[in-house]
């Protein structure tokens, strides 16, 4: 086979491969037979069918299978042995002329590729990038102590009803007719559970102000839940197809007001978070928030210098000059169900995002990082447990967490995100003690103000 590459410019590039006969005669020829050794043809045993009429049946397809198959490995090869740096996939070329592909060859073919700018990026200690270290004040602290006295509340037995303070109510429910009275064979639900502060209708919600043990209050589901007639079935104890023709008042007679309460900063909580006899005294409690704190915060300045980093990189570059029009080509190839209109909005941000990859892969290789099968296994744990936590579910065995782990691996979807999330943490550690940070001591709020700006 014969290659030949060219540049019209820096960015764009051509090649052109000539397809001779010798190229793929003899893989056709070993395909056929195949084809022959299972063909069930009428009047002919299985291995005895004629070859010509299994050319005249499969060949040209065959040919076609073999050239595009040829035209695949010898293209990425050239481009991988010449070290060209393509962007994308190759595209036909607009010189490309058809080629009658029953006839022998030699036959050619012409491919656009993109080819990445040609840029050197080097990071030391007269880099000075911004970092910001978020300080653990005694605010900060507090609250972390409010969230685990309320994590670890309890519900207290009360008189009156405070809305303001998350009280539960519960009592029984009966189904009204058109006059106020309680409907013969209507809906009754016995301990049923309510908390009117989460009504969607102010108007219902006035009505329980200033309830107390033993009131009757009348109200009426469907106007409390307007727009969810889940809520209403869950109430009702009946079927949602049920709930949305529910138009009924009901009678509410409260056996029940519950309050949450936090717990008491005492040893009892001390003992709860952080295990029996591992904490004494308020002090050290405190204290020992303030270290878990730093952790858990370290991944925030973190990821906000990885974003900082990036900003700095992107502008030590300076402007790249892409091939514009063939890579949108390439993305409108990569996007059939989109139109052009997709194209024209999101192009922007693509070539942004490219040239960051760009970027990190110098870095990468600068750095010597490497994505190890370790790494993957941690940072989908940690994908895991996150998502698993976004319901509620923090005390996962660990055995879930490694199963649900495997499986993210397997999705490429998950596993491209996986390799970039690995990618991006090591280069932060490799990159962190060579250029000089800028270190900046701010308050959480400030820190937050910082993501908004």
């Amino acid at each position: 086979m014969k290659i030949s590459f060219e540049n019209a410019d820096k960015v764009n590039g051509q090649i052109t491969l000539v397809v001779e006969a010798e190229d793929y005669k003899e893989k056709v020829e070993k395909q056929l037979k195949e084809y022959r050794k299972k063909a069930r043809v009428p009047g002919f045993r299985p291995g005895n069918v004629p070859m010509g009429m299994i050319k005249r049946q499969y060949g040209t397809a065959v040919k076609v299978d073999e050239i595009n198959k040829t035209l695949g490995e010898e293209l990425y090869k050239y481009v991988r042995e010449n070290n060209i740096a393509m962007l994308g996939e190759p595209l036909p070329s607009e010189k490309q002329v058809p080629q009658d592909l029953e006839k022998d060859g030699p036959f050619e073919f012409i491919f656009d590729i993109a080819i990445a700018p040609e840029f050197q990026i080097t990071l030391d200690g007269n880099d000075k990038i911004d970092y910001y270290d978020i300080q653990i004040d005694d605010e900060l602290i507090d609250q972390q102590v409010e969230a685990f006295a309320r994590q670890n509340g309890h519900y207290e037995k009360v008189e009156a009803f405070e809305p303001e303070l998350r009280d539960m109510l519960k009592g029984d429910l009966r189904q009204l007719d058109a006059d106020g009275s309680t409907l013969e064979g209507g809906i009754t639900v016995s301990d049923a559970v309510l908390m009117p502060q989460y009504f969607k209708s102010d108007e219902q919600k006035a009505l329980f102000d200033g309830a107390k043990l033993g009131d009757i209050i009348t109200f009426n589901p469907k106007k409390a839940y307007p727009e969810s007639d889940t809520e209403v079935a869950a109430l009702l104890k009946i079927e949602k197809a049920d709930a949305a023709d529910m138009t009924s008042d009901f009678s509410y007679q409260i056996t029940e007001i519950s309050r949450y309460v936090n717990a008491e900063v005492d040893q009892k909580l001390f003992d709860t978070v952080f295990g029996e006899g591992n904490v004494n005294g308020e002090e050290e409690f405190r204290s020992r928030i303030a270290e878990g704190l730093k952790v858990q915060l370290r991944v925030e300045e973190d990821f906000r210098f990885l974003a900082d980093l990036r900003a700095y990189a992107e502008n030590k570059v300076g402007e790249l000059t892409f091939p514009e029009e063939l890579l949108k080509k390439i993305m409108k190839n990569n996007n059939k169900d989109k139109d052009e209109k997709y194209v024209d909005e999101h192009f922007a941000d693509s070539l942004r995002e490219l040239k960051w990859h760009l970027i990190k892969e110098q870095l990468v290789a600068a750095y010597d990082v490497k994505v190890e099968e370790a790494d993957m296994k941690a940072a989908a744990r940690e994908m895991a447990r996150a998502q698993f936590a976004q319901y509620g579910m923090n005390d996962v065995p660990d055995e879930y967490l490694d199963n649900y782990a495997a499986d993210l691996l397997k999705k490429k979807e998950y596993s491209d995100t996986i390799v970039d999330r690995v990618i991006e943490r090591k280069l932060l550690l490799a990159i962190k003690p060579v250029v000089s940070l800028n270190t900046k001591n701010v308050t959480i709020d400030e820190f937050r103000q910082l993501a908004k700006a």
